[in-house]
């Protein structure tokens, strides 16, 4: 999304000829293998622990931390796998946001007309505010040491990013509709009336 975004200000005249369908659907394909085989590698490493005590996972769903938790083997070399691979996936995408909005916003700041920065920061400020909500909560969770967090916070903090995220993503992005936004005011109004 932020390489659109980035295209769609830095190049608009282009837009059409670098996002065409073909690049769309290698671009999800290439996303799609990374994930799988990365989580394919957790798969097959916890795949030989082995679990002799209690079978109840304390969390929300069967996240790879909690389940480390319940093994009896040594789980040192998979807790190492996790950390080392989290690296590279945190900050590659990191790096390909925060890179596509630095271009972003130096793109809309040279737009002469006020009407032409706003259209223009309203367009990425949805994508922008989904991200981050989505990043601070999952960075929260695993790269902060496991020791500072009790497990209610942890399954609290877990819940924004598979709940909330998916919850407040349409909402967000619907609101820059103006039938929408226009039903919200009305709506709002309406309460404060009564």
């Amino acid at each position: 999304m932020s390489y659109d975004r980035y295209v769609a200000i830095c190049n608009p005249l282009h837009y059409s000829t670098i996002m065409t369908v073909g690049y769309c659907i290698i671009l999800s394909i290439t996303s799609w293998l990374l994930g799988f085989s990365i989580i394919l590698m957790y798969i097959i490493k916890t795949t030989k622990l082995t679990f002799c005590g209690p079978n109840i996972i304390d969390h929300l769903f069967c996240d790879i931390v909690p389940l480390l938790e319940l093994s009896c083997s040594d789980t040192s070399v998979i807790h190492l796998v996790v950390y080392i691979m989290g690296i590279p996936i945190v900050i590659m995408p990191t790096t390909i946001i925060v890179v596509s909005y630095t271009y972003i916003i130096l793109a809309i700041l040279r737009i002469p007309s006020n009407t032409g920065r706003k259209k223009a920061f309203s367009t990425c400020s949805s994508h922008l505010i989904v991200v981050s909500t989505f990043y601070w909560t999952m960075f929260s969770v695993y790269a902060v040491p496991s020791k500072g967090l009790t497990n209610t916070i942890s399954k609290i903090l877990s819940l924004l990013y598979t709940v909330f995220t998916p919850l407040i993503n349409p909402i967000i992005y619907s609101l820059r509709n103006k039938d929408i936004k226009n039903a919200v005011q009305r709506t709002f109004q309406k309460r404060v009336i009564w």
